[in-house]
């Protein structure tokens, strides 16, 4: 059974602080030391500073913030990974009343994705380059160290949870892997709210079976039903709603449903279904690109006639206001990145509204 000393060591080699995630050297440099002296005072000694903040993990915040910096899973527009640095910085700019406890980031080799896919020489060489010991039993790979750190967390920690901050979508497949392994231990019934614009639910993609594509599909023995993997915002897609339910189970509310029955007739459906199938708890999974692409320009694969801010977090409000939300996530904004047109302002829009909508879930995990 892992200790809270070990798990502390653990986490010391496997991740490092937050904003840290994106490996360079002078890139970035100054977003880095302003996010830095918000959240340490300082922009020296990092290291040690937030080493020391990890020994009060224990009496802190049950909303823990963890940065994954990879968009290895990705493939479209990528740039997600400097999602867990911008995120936070809007956070302390837009909400600085927000309270939580920042774990720090996975440590990022950008090349990998999951350790399942890499040679024994591969990954004697990656323990090496991150851990000075090429037999440390560590992982090397953003999803697999996430995987691994969490099922420790949660073993130690079961009333506190994770909200994570993407990253492309990939990185919600550990995420969401951990925290469900960890309530069926806890004997609870969880439900996966995702909020996307499309489903993820492919097998796999080129070949690969976990991205940002597909990860859902991934998880999918891990809930006590299918039918607990609820989606929302759905628009891009080459087959119709009928598919994907009839073929996974899973449940569905495709953008054009929200904006034309009105979320409270939506929102109605879901706290209907969530009571029918005796739901505990839940984790909320948000792709930014869920939101209107004019609300959401800033992200890999923005997409049109998507929902609004206000539909989202009156949809968020209602379902914390009847069950607690113990574990989220804030995956795909991509702050360099934006197809649209819109210019320099989309970042600044989208990290806004993405800002809100993790404060809003940060709080209710919170309670």
């Amino acid at each position: 059974m892992t200790t809270q000393v070990a798990f502390l060591q653990k986490i010391q080699q496997s991740l490092c602080p937050p904003g840290n995630g994106v490996f360079t050297v002078n890139t970035a440099k100054e977003r880095k030391e302003q996010l830095h002296q918000k959240l340490f005072g300082t922009t020296e000694n990092i290291d040690k500073h937030w080493q020391d903040s990890l020994t009060s993990l224990n009496d802190s915040s049950k909303a823990v913030i963890l940065g994954i910096a990879s968009d290895c899973g990705g493939g479209i527009l990528r740039g997600a990974n400097w999602g867990p640095l911008f995120v936070r910085s809007a956070l302390l700019e837009h909400h600085p009343e927000s309270e939580s406890f920042d774990l720090g980031d996975v440590r990022v080799i950008p090349h990998l994705l999951h350790d399942k896919y890499l040679n024994e020489g591969t990954i004697s060489n990656c323990r090496k380059a991150l851990y000075n010991d090429e037999d440390s039993p560590l992982a090397v790979s953003p999803l697999t160290i996430t995987e691994d750190v969490l099922h420790d967390f949660y073993a130690l920690y079961p009333d506190k949870g994770i909200f994570g901050i993407g990253g492309d979508h990939s990185n919600s497949y550990p995420l969401t892997k951990a925290y469900l392994q960890a309530k069926k231990k806890q004997g609870k019934r969880a439900a996966i709210i995702h909020f996307d614009a499309h489903t993820d639910l492919l097998v796999e993609r080129l070949g690969i079976d976990l991205c940002f594509g597909s990860w859902c599909t991934h998880i999918l023995n891990d809930l006590h039903d299918a039918s607990h993997l609820i989606q929302l915002g759905i628009r891009s897609s080459g087959k119709p709603k009928s598919h994907w339910e009839s073929t996974f189970g899973v449940k569905q509310h495709w953008a054009n449903e929200i904006i034309e029955r009105g979320v409270d007739s939506v929102i109605s459906d879901i706290l209907s279904h969530l009571k029918d199938e005796n739901i505990d708890e839940l984790y909320v999974s948000f792709d930014i690109d869920a939101l209107d692409q004019k609300f959401a320009a800033a992200t890999g694969t923005p997409e049109a006639d998507g929902l609004s801010p206000d539909q989202a977090m009156t949809i968020l409000k209602a379902l914390a206001a009847q069950y607690p939300i113990t574990g989220a996530d804030m995956m795909e904004i991509a702050p360099f990145t934006d197809s649209t047109g819109q210019g320099i302002e989309s970042a600044k829009t989208t990290l806004k509204h993405g800002a809100d909508l993790s404060a809003m879930l940060i709080a209710a995990m919170a309670k």
